[in-house]
């Protein structure tokens, strides 16, 4: 049940749809037969809808009769995005995962992303025009990706299973399960996808194929972080307080895999768990092999300045990135 490499103990997080409560009662059962620690289960009252709280306390109770210890987190206020709900939906549930599962020294959260999640989000990213990273394949096994808990992992053990699998599953047990009215609120791309498929499928776009590419692409994906990595050995020097940069051994790697570096600092540097935006990532990065930065740019909670003489292991074109100080804006206006 869970993935090679996964660690336990952990939480396993149940919305109450019919995905998540599959994957409670299966790593339930996983866990007993080899005479592990049970999965604790975390449900989010999000505050989203009325309903939210009963529903989030209905699984709370189905988990205790199963046998297993359950914990409803409750979001402080209720969300009120307006552009991506389903962003800070997503931020918020990471956000009191994290919180909870690193107080109680866990070492994973395990969530039931299926194959039809991953060939949806195939569809998705690519109509915002994602590149190998967006587009490739959700991970069995990844960091968690809230910086404050990057110790923590999260566990996808289902994404090789279909959701009608799941279903039949929790049906030949007698088990009921709640139906989100956001998966079928055509407000949503998601919504409308899955609205989509029999067009789709008629055209050889099957979830299994869209699953399968996004596959590929991961192990595309994988092969890159690998080469970036090795530019990033060439083109940076930590620092007690950032770190230094090599523009030159940067304008000398191929251009994908410099950016991917280049990234992946301002990522460590800046605590953030996504990638910067990759037309601000590219302007920056031709600032700092051509044009030059001035006094300094900043980006991503970064800020990028030319080295003093005292700290330039790379000699007179070093940069440094360093955490962006805060502004402070008290006292103006």
């Amino acid at each position: 049940m869970a993935a090679i490499g996964a660690p336990w103990p952990a939480a396993v997080g149940v919305s109450g749809g019919s995905d998540s409560l599959a994957l409670m009662f299966l790593l339930r059962d996983w866990a007993r037969r080899r005479r592990l620690a049970a999965p604790v289960v975390l449900c989010v009252d999000h505050r989203m809808r009325p309903e939210s709280a009963r529903e989030a306390h209905q699984v709370a109770a189905w988990s205790r009769k199963a046998g297993l210890v359950a914990h409803v987190l409750h979001a402080a206020d209720a969300i009120t995005a307006q552009s991506d709900i389903e962003a800070a939906c997503r931020t918020l549930r990471f956000r009191l995962f994290g919180e909870w599962a690193a107080k109680r020294k866990l070492h994973a959260v395990y969530l039931a992303h299926t194959l039809d999640d991953q060939a949806e989000t195939f569809l998705i990213r690519l109509a915002r025009g994602s590149g190998v990273d967006g587009l490739a394949a959700m991970r069995s096994v990844t960091c968690f990706p809230v910086p404050a808990f990057a110790h923590l992992k999260v566990v996808r053990p289902l994404l090789g299973f279909r959701r009608g699998e799941l279903r039949g599953y929790l049906k030949d047990a007698g088990r009921t399960w709640f139906e989100d009215p956001m998966n079928g609120d055509v407000r949503f791309l998601r919504a409308r996808i899955r609205q989509a498929w029999p067009q789709l499928e008629a055209l050889g776009l099957t979830r299994l194929r869209l699953a399968e590419t996004a596959g590929h692409l991961g192990r595309a994906r994988a092969a890159l972080d690998s080469a970036s990595q090795a530019v990033a050995a060439r083109a940076f020097r930590p620092l007690p307080d950032g770190v230094a940069a090599d523009p030159r051994a940067l304008a000398a790697a191929p251009r994908e895999l410099a950016l991917r570096a280049l990234a992946g600092i301002l990522m460590l540097v800046g605590q953030r768990a996504y990638r910067p935006r990759f037309e601000s990532l590219a302007a920056l990065f031709d600032s700092l092999i051509g044009s030059g930065i001035g006094n300094g740019k900043t980006l991503h909670g970064c800020r990028i300045a030319p080295a003093t003489p005292k700290c330039a292991p790379f000699g007179a074109c070093t940069l440094l990135i360093r955490p962006e100080k805060p502004s402070n804006t008290l006292g103006k206006g």
